[in-house]
């Protein structure tokens, strides 16, 4: 098979396979660049695999970085562009179930490609746009089907995270998992133990955002796989209840795509929290998804108040969207029309600081300055205070002289 229409990502690197050519070596991209540009999607990364040695490419080309020269890859930056280049390589066994024990570099395409996890990325393709598919992965690609390469079991032992990748490709491609595949995984799921947390939320948060999250949520269940992933055993009818929520819409951003699981899950704000700590997920996000199932989980109950809206603040945009997704019952362009009329959005804007406070009422920093600053803010907030600094100092001083009776 041939690509007549190269993608100007390959047009642009197409001078470091030549080089590496014209130096008497093999050189070909690789990997899912091929499999999108077969699928007519968009490219991310330009992989190349070649049959010379990391010295010997180091040695064609002037710049180049050790980005992972253990296991083969340089980074060739003499055109501009960084283009990670690996040398064609063998693997050992794989006591952790992560990583080879041993790496072995080779000559040989063939061999490469045998140790790579999916037949649809397991392509090569040459300068001249000719695809190499030894494992059947354009006829797989036709049929849309994700096979492992060889013997998946084999392939699950090498790196169980094969077996996350699967459902995530599954669900990105719109692929169904072929069955020798899918009972490996169901058979060997308890080796996703083994793979850091960190491994695993890259592939299971793109696996939410796909177009097919749905049928990768329910082989997640089905394999059992859920039940070596933080949080989640015991929890297959919460994700079957998203997954039917995420058959007519997918979350389009990682925020909302893990605060519309915590709410399937059920979780308070605090369960929240303690869950996404469990899946190492950054702070800003955590509080996002702890404000999003605040609101969420009132909304659930019944309407909510203008201080609720207010209090969701930053994670406003996240909140809308996710209720959309959500079954929750509620008029989200009504909300956002709330909480745009909202006199302020965030104690900053009130028309008085605490500098001002202070001085004016000369009040030191405790308890009451505390309550005072709260009490302007929420009567604002509620409409029940105008945002005006002459107002907002009068009413700071009734609430003084209320305290001392």
């Amino acid at each position: 098979m041939k690509i007549n229409k190269m993608p100007s990502e390959f047009i642009d690197a197409l001078p470091i396979l030549e080089t590496i050519e014209k130096a008497g070596y093999e050189a070909y991209f690789v990997g899912g660049s091929v499999r999108d540009t077969m699928l007519s999607k968009p490219i991310h990364d330009v992989d190349i695999a070649t049959s010379a040695y990391p010295e010997e490419i180091k040695k064609i080309f002037k710049r180049t970085v050790d980005t992972g020269i253990e296991h083969g890859t340089v980074m060739i930056l003499d055109h501009g562009t960084g283009y990670e280049t690996t040398t064609f390589r063998t693997e050992s066994t794989y006591t952790d179930f992560r990583r080879p024990d041993e790496v072995k570099f080779v000559r040989s395409l063939d061999e490469d490609l045998k140790r790579r996890d999916f037949t649809v990325n397991a392509l090569a393709l040459t300068k001249d746009g000719e695809v190499i598919d030894l494992f059947g992965g354009v006829q797989d690609m036709s049929a849309q089907i994700l096979r492992a390469v060889g013997k998946p079991e084999e392939r699950f032992h090498e790196d169980a995270l094969r077996m996350m990748r699967a459902v995530r490709f599954a669900a990105q491609l719109d692929f169904k998992i072929d069955d020798a595949t899918q009972k490996a995984i169901a058979e060997n799921a308890p080796l996703l133990a083994n793979i850091a947390v960190e491994r695993t939320n890259v592939e299971f948060t793109k696996l939410m955002q796909g177009t097919s999250a749905s049928y990768g949520l329910i082989e997640m269940i089905k394999s059992g796989l859920v039940n070596f992933m933080p949080g989640l055993a015991n929890t297959d009818q919460d994700l079957a209840a998203y997954a039917e929520l995420l058959q007519n819409a997918q979350p389009t951003d990682d925020n909302q795509a893990w605060s519309l699981l915590s709410f399937e899950l059920g979780l308070s704000p605090k369960d929240t929290g303690e869950f996404l700590k469990l899946w190492k997920q950054p702070n800003d996000m955590i509080q996002t998804a702890k404000a999003v199932i605040a609101l969420m989980n009132k909304l659930r109950l019944g309407d909510v108040s203008d201080w609720d809206l207010y209090q969701t603040q930053d994670a406003i945009t996240t909140a809308l969207a996710t209720i959309r997704l959500s079954e929750v019952t509620a008029n989200v362009e009504d909300l956002s029309v709330r909480y745009q009329a909202l006199p302020i959005k965030h104690k900053k804007e009130l028309a008085i600081n605490g500098g001002e406070l202070m001085k004016s009422l000369h009040l030191t920093p405790g308890p009451l300055f505390g309550k005072i600053l709260a009490d302007l803010e929420h009567l604002v907030v509620i409409g029940e205070q105008v945002n005006d600094k002459a107002a907002l100092l009068q009413a700071a001083a009734d609430i003084v002289e209320k305290e001392k009776k």
